[in-house]
């Protein structure tokens, strides 16, 4: 793509993790300009004194202006900052913007101003998501697991109560320092949190219920808090009348042509997602339960991956451009 034709990117709150994570796939991303790099807190220092693994990568410079043009605006701000930023910085229509906050993400929530949010989950929304001009970023766990489940919901086989189990790595819970995520604290401990009553179930229930009407389902999920840095592994498992061998095929088909969700034949680890865009799902059935395990990278398929390909989608290009991504395996 000749350099006049590159899409201008402006990154806000480039400097916690989902910013980190933007950049160092931005900055390689064959078709993409990076025009600035918004942070108040670190506005005139080297991008790479705070972002290390990019030394020698970019040479940007961290600022608080906002005034050079731009074709797609990445918000990579905290719950509740994205609008407020919208509020105090007027943005013109002709900026896509990619929010990865919970802000926009619900239906009665989806609109602002003259702005319309598309759910940016792929596999669910891809045609929608080309079409769109604003797009709300999925939150990890509810990536993780919509995945484990639109395929059930769009054969109308969601049964009335659906466990999933699942535990996060400590990046999920962002940079900002809390108790439980010190080092002394969160390193050979392991802890549930908001049992049955995290926030993503919302996005979640909605997007089961564009594929099952119908839908009375009640999603009981304990989330864990992990001893290590990233990634996402959840188990869900609901009584099902389907043959495991019906229910492989039933995934296989949704997934088709998706290239960031993948169905294995062997139990996966962690390691295998970590640093991809990837999903990998693997199927059980034990006597009348459908056991799914959905893994991902929480930083990438569940935040700044997902939010590449989303632009990718956006802007016509291949959904894989600046994604092909190795995993580290050991």
């Amino acid at each position: 793509m000749a350099q006049s034709n590159l899409i201008k990117v402006g990154i806000v709150g480039g400097a916690g993790y989902t910013g980190g994570e933007l950049l160092r796939l931005l900055v390689h991303h064959p078709h993409v300009e990076i025009s600035f790099v918004h942070s108040n807190s670190q506005a005139g220092k080297p991008v790479t004194d705070t972002h290390t693994d990019l030394l020698g990568d970019t040479e940007l410079v961290f600022t608080n202006q906002l005034g050079i043009q731009v074709d797609v605006l990445f918000l990579c701000v905290g719950h509740g900052d994205a609008k407020k930023f919208l509020d105090a910085n007027p943005t013109p229509d002709t900026v896509k913007i990619i929010d990865l906050s919970q802000d926009f993400r619900l239906t009665e929530k989806s609109a602002f101003g003259n702005r319309q949010f598309v759910y940016g989950l792929p596999e669910l929304n891809r045609e929608k998501i080309k079409s769109a001009a604003n797009v709300a970023n999925p939150g990890c766990f509810a990536t993780a697991i919509q995945l484990a489940l639109l395929p059930l919901a769009q054969n109308g086989s969601l049964p009335e109560e659906v466990h999933v189990s699942g535990i996060t790595g400590s990046t999920g819970a962002g940079q900002k320092l809390a108790e439980t995520s010190h080092f002394s604290w969160r390193n050979n401990n392991i802890s549930s949190y908001k049992v049955f009553g995290h926030q993503h179930l919302h996005e979640i229930t909605e997007s089961l219920q564009v594929l099952q009407s119908n839908l009375d389902t009640a999603i009981r999920f304990v989330p864990y808090r992990g001893n290590f840095s990233r990634g996402i592994l959840c188990t869900t498992y609901l009584r099902s009348d389907l043959s495991l061998e019906e229910a492989q095929q039933l995934y296989r088909q949704f997934y088709e042509g998706h290239p960031y969700t993948l169905i294995t034949s062997k139990n996966p680890d962690l390691k295998q997602v970590v640093n991809t865009n990837k999903c990998l799902l693997y199927i059980e059935k034990h006597e009348d339960q459908l056991v799914i395990t959905s893994l991902i990278d929480n930083l990438l398929k569940g935040a700044s991956g997902q939010a590449v390909q989303n632009m990718n989608l956006l802007f016509g290009l291949d959904e894989r451009a600046g994604l092909q991504l190795k995993a580290i395996g050991f």
